[in-house]
């Protein structure tokens, strides 16, 4: 559980930078988090560091990363979520598609939402439905057959929606994974699931951990360069 508080606004290096404080159970240190909605600063649930602090004292990575996420979201395209637009399905662009049928699904390369769904809520919740339930059908064959591959047993799959992350694992097995990862190639989809799979055999990201990765993602650093840009 965690609570967000208002936006607040700080100064760094002479720049205003909006941001956001959140107590999480889950955490269990101070960080921040930078993504496409702005900066957060994160605590544990008892903390009571100052967060102002904690962004001055690493003000320079903050300016940085504050700028990289505003140039990349001023290339989000401006959605109405209505038919007839291209919305990115394992790395390409289908055409969304909304028609009387029993069950979402992809079809001749288009996204074809069950209208009934889309009447009961919204074209945005359906297509976010669709995504969650397709990811987690596609993420469990790829993350069976590498876990084969790699002879790693993982415990369960958890579709995440998080907002700063693609994926995680934890200490009891579990693997989580943003369904956003729907979106991206399939290459990409299978270096995050191998990413995570390793981390069973190695937590930290040493260089044993990354033997193992390229071992079974030989491109693993062009695919993570592009996790980065996008």
């Amino acid at each position: 559980m965690s609570q967000t508080t208002s936006k607040q606004t700080t100064t760094l290096a002479g720049e205003e930078v909006p941001y956001e404080v959140s107590w999480s159970d889950d955490a269990t240190q101070p960080r921040i988090d930078a993504d496409i909605d702005g900066i957060t600063v994160v605590l544990p649930a008892e903390a009571d560091e100052d967060p102002e602090a904690i962004l001055a004292d690493n003000a320079g990575w903050v300016i940085e990363k504050k700028a990289k996420f505003e140039q990349y979201r001023n290339q989000v395209p401006d959605r109405a979520f209505e038919a007839g637009e291209q919305f990115p399905y394992l790395g390409a662009d289908y055409e969304l598609v909304i028609e009387p049928r029993q069950r979402s699904a992809v079809v001749d390369e288009t996204i074809r939402l069950r209208r009934s769904a889309v009447e009961q809520s919204s074209v945005k919740r359906a297509l976010r439905n669709f995504y969650r339930r397709t990811a987690r059908a596609y993420f469990t064959e790829r993350l069976n057959r590498y876990a084969e591959e790699m002879g790693l047993e993982y415990g369960t799959l958890q579709i995440r929606n998080q907002r700063t992350r693609w994926g995680s694992s934890s200490t009891s097995g579990t693997i989580s994974l943003n369904w956003r990862l729907l979106m991206a190639p399939p290459e990409i989809v299978d270096y995050v699931i191998v990413h995570e799979l390793a981390h069973l055999q190695e937590p930290t990201h040493r260089d044993s951990f990354w033997a193992i990765v390229a071992e079974y993602d030989p491109e693993y650093e062009d695919h993570r360069q592009w996790l980065e840009q996008n």
